[in-house]
């Protein structure tokens, strides 16, 4: 890449590629400025360190999840989108699985925006439901862990037993939908 074309988002972007490639562990400014052609310094024209680069990877990813899941929910309710959320969600994990792993799990400023709507398309996933605001946060917690967990297990290569994945995570999603729908009943 040209010195004229670097920017902030040409800085991500490679930033991106490397962690695709190699691991979120592979990201340094030094492999950034090897990708891009340019010494190291070069960089500090457009990102201020290592710790703003990720927090814009992290960001970048979580705008990605946001749209996937967007995507997936709109037009269903209940069971369906709450599936449809979970299923998306795995589905961009198995295809990014380096870029899932960059993101930054804490709050984190650069990442309000895309984490606004990534909520946004949990919360979608729960219409109709007739939750308060309280519940929703507590139920939107609960699919996020689900979700989560099962997903970075899989993509780490956490489930070493010789049975499919794929019944592994009906079943989750089964007793997510069930599960939350027993607790509202209770509730």
């Amino acid at each position: 890449m040209p010195k004229a074309a670097l920017s902030t988002g040409a800085v991500v972007g490679l930033a991106l590629r490397i962690v695709d490639d190699r691991g979120p562990a592979a990201l340094t400014l030094a492999a950034i400025a090897a990708e891009a052609g340019v010494s190291t310094p070069s960089l500090y024209k457009h990102v201020r360190d290592l710790a703003e680069v990720k927090a814009l990877v992290s960001a970048a990813v979580i705008g990605e999840l946001a749209d996937r899941v967007s995507a997936a929910v709109m037009g269903r309710a209940s069971d369906d989108a709450i599936r449809a959320l979970l299923t998306e969600w795995r589905a961009y994990v198995r295809e990014h699985p380096h870029r899932y792993a960059a993101v930054i799990q804490r709050p984190e400023p650069r990442a309000a925006e895309p984490g606004a709507r990534l909520l946004d398309a949990i919360n979608a996933s729960l219409h109709g439901l007739g939750l308060d605001e309280t519940t929703a946060v507590h139920v939107a917690r609960c699919l996020r862990s689900t979700v989560h967990g099962f997903v970075s297990l899989e993509s780490e290569g956490g489930f070493g037993l010789p049975v499919n994945l794929d019944e592994s995570f009906e079943l989750l999603v089964t007793m997510a939908t069930a599960g939350l729908r027993a607790a509202l009943q209770e509730g």
